[in-house]
């Protein structure tokens, strides 16, 4: 959602930019990223370094709630919208109050483990303009307790065999969610205790969310702030910071989870660790976020058993998947129907 935002300044917006505290380094985190893997993957870049910094320079922070005069008839008040870390409904007030117009962007009605319901309590709105991503009447998602319960027996019964997790991964959200899920479940028992590996930008932003802790839910804000059980520094992560660290959590030996980007394997750490757990017959890749069409984790969901990936020296290799293969839905940031 701030992808373009270089972009935008590169070509000439000149005005200011509105967003929550957190969504300011989150979107820095990101847009930086973005350089890399175009550079990597060996495009130009559509922004660059400085068009970044710029846009910094114009962004105008606001807490959820605060009242904030945009132009002259217009006022701007920011809401949870419970999707993301510092996700908004945007509600403007325009003129003396005679049309209030709420923007939802995307939104989260349910509470998770790591966020609050979205806001929904305006005074008056004249106007609505809501997301439907799950907008249909079949599109409904299984409870956050059910999908939870799904999650511990699929890990359960593949540690139990031996095996290991390969949780392809989204580093913002999805990742922090079921960081704070598997360690929930593992401090209670009913998850077997195993350690955790993640790799990617999935440390970077979770620092920020923990940076950032009265933008989560009520019961994780309260264990960070007031409490020595912070589930961010959990004693079952290990962050992997670089690809010589690899060789832990590859160990044949060894049943653990490993978190790693990019959520739909189009990229990213976590195509190392899809080649050597692939071919396991005891391990299992896990999906919990969407897979869209033409990608390898729809491929890989689809029942492929055989798929070609670069290796090293940009040399093509088959991997064989022999792992099982599941997907969770439930963990969505969509409220749905």
């Amino acid at each position: 959602h701030t992808g373009f935002l270089p972009t935008l300044c590169k070509y000439g917006y000149k005005g200011p930019i509105y967003c929550t505290e957190p969504t300011l380094p989150m979107m820095n985190l990101i847009q930086l990223d973005a350089i890399k893997v175009a550079a990597a993957q060996g495009r130009n870049p559509i922004y660059s370094e400085r068009d970044v910094k710029q846009i910094m320079r114009q962004t105008i922070t606001l807490p959820y709630g605060t009242v904030t005069d945009i132009s002259p008839d217009i006022k701007l008040v920011l809401a949870n919208a419970g999707h993301i870390l510092g996700s908004a409904l945007c509600h403007f007030h325009i003129g003396n109050g005679d049309h209030n117009f709420v923007y939802s962007g995307d939104i989260k009605f349910g509470k998770s483990i790591l966020f609050e319901a979205a806001s929904w309590n305006f005074p008056r709105v004249e106007t609505l303009l809501i997301e439907s991503t799950y907008g249909l009447k079949e599109d409904i998602q299984p409870t956050r307790q059910e999908v939870e319960s799904s999650f511990i027996n699929a890990v359960n019964n593949t540690l139990a065999d031996g095996g290991k997790v390969l949780i392809p991964i989204p580093a913002v959200g999805r990742a922090q969610e079921i960081m704070m899920v598997i360690d929930h479940y593992m401090k209670s028992g009913e998850m077997v205790e195993a350690p955790v590996f993640t790799e990617g930008m999935i440390s970077e932003a979770s620092a920020i969310h923990e940076s950032y802790p009265e933008y989560l839910a009520r019961e994780l804000k309260q264990k960070i702030l007031e409490t020595d059980d912070n589930p961010f520094d959990s004693e079952y992560f290990t962050n992997i910071e670089h690809a010589d660290a690899r060789e832990e959590p590859l160990r044949e030996d060894s049943p653990c989870i490993i978190l790693a980007t990019s959520g739909m394997l189009e990229g990213g750490p976590v195509l190392e660790y899809f080649k050597n757990i692939a071919p396991d017959k005891k391990s299992k890749v896990l999906f919990v976020s969407y897979q869209v069409n033409g990608t390898l984790g729809r491929r890989v969901l689809d029942g492929s058993k055989q798929v070609s990936m670069l290796g090293k020296e940009g040399k093509v290799e088959v991997v064989t998947i022999n792992c099982g293969v599941e997907k969770l839905d439930g963990f969505s940031g969509h409220s749905d129907y």
